[in-house]
């Protein structure tokens, strides 16, 4: 099955300049888009970094010119007002020149707590979700729009700025409520663990046909035992799974639940080391799964040339030969 091969741009783990210059060699070596993480915090604090993504992407949108960008996600109901996203992604689409997908999801309390709202039970969210797409969908289409709903008012608002293409908008899912939210009102749909019932529910609720973008962490390193020591350091909260993830209200929360993982635990779960073969293997459970796009993560925010210059040598035409494009 065909996949397209995506680099992430982890904000959490690298600096606005870095990211900037790293998505630069991701379009020179061949990755055919470019996901990027929205958050205020990091994970954890080895992490170091949560620069603003909007800001990064629009850098990256004049740095590059072929390469496909998304949000892999932004939240639209705590940090952000949906009428404030629908024109940053609006503008952003113009900047890239019709390059831009909006990726959205329902939020972690570790970045959407600095303003102070409260983090409201998952339900409560999924419903000021479906009103922030409804909101974001409705000023796309033009004109003024005025919305009155539980969650969200939006008093005659009009983006003034509409790109000649349309943002497309993913949205991402961990079950059957949020399946169902993307399958009704994405173009796409957004995943982080290669499950075929996730792609089957979503395909179920009017998903059929529409692009499943997945992303997979892994740890490159010519030396296997520091590619697996730097996994652990900054990716062993990575297992903890979404409706813990989304819980925890900080780094040190985050530190705290993860502190019993082992280095073979992630060693297990993540492909660490030079193994072209493993990392082509581990892709093979999203192809499985009916993904036609996934974005790599590199661990570590150092690592990223290097991990590159590989691609170029060895990930990439081994990627072609399995998975074509």
């Amino acid at each position: 099955m065909a996949m397209q091969l995506g680099y992430t741009m982890m904000t959490e783990q690298a600096g606005p300049k870095d990211l900037v210059r790293h998505v630069v060699g991701a379009e020179e070596v061949g990755f055919d888009f470019a996901v990027s993480s929205d958050h205020y915090f990091p994970w954890l604090a080895e992490m170091g970094h949560a620069p603003n993504a909007w800001v990064t992407l629009g850098a990256a949108a004049q740095a590059t010119s072929r390469i496909g960008l998304m949000t892999y996600v932004t939240c639209p109901t705590f940090r952000y007002h949906p009428a404030v996203v629908a024109q940053q992604a609006a503008t952003l689409q113009i900047l890239a020149e019709g390059r831009f997908t909006l990726g959205l999801g329902a939020g972690e309390n570790l970045n959407e707590h600095v303003v102070g709202g409260g983090w409201p039970p998952a339900d409560v969210r999924q419903q000021a979700f479906v009103e922030a797409i409804q909101v974001i969908g409705q000023l796309f289409d033009g004109g003024t729009v005025n919305f009155r709903g539980e969650h969200f008012d939006v008093e005659s608002a009009k983006l003034w700025d509409l790109p000649e293409q349309r943002v497309p908008i993913g949205v991402a899912i961990s079950g059957k409520q949020s399946a169902q939210i993307a399958g009704e009102l994405a173009d796409m749909v957004i995943a982080v663990e290669p499950k075929g019932e996730l792609v089957e529910m979503f395909e179920s609720a009017g998903g059929a046909g529409k692009p499943k973008v997945g992303q997979m962490p892994i740890s490159y390193d010519t030396d296997k035992a520091a590619a697996v020591t730097r996994a652990h350091s900054l990716f062993r909260w990575f297992g903890l799974g979404w409706k813990v993830n989304a819980e925890l209200p900080g780094p040190a929360a985050f530190d705290s639940a993860s502190q019993f993982v082992r280095e073979e635990d992630v060693e297990e779960s993540i492909p660490c080391g030079d193994d072209v073969d493993a990392v082509i293997e581990a892709a093979k459970e999203y192809a499985d799964a009916g993904f036609t796009h996934l974005a790599l993560v590199q661990i570590g925010g150092d690592q990223q040339q290097p991990f590159l210059d590989w691609t170029r040598t060895a990930l990439r035409p081994a990627w072609r030969e399995a998975y074509g494009g």
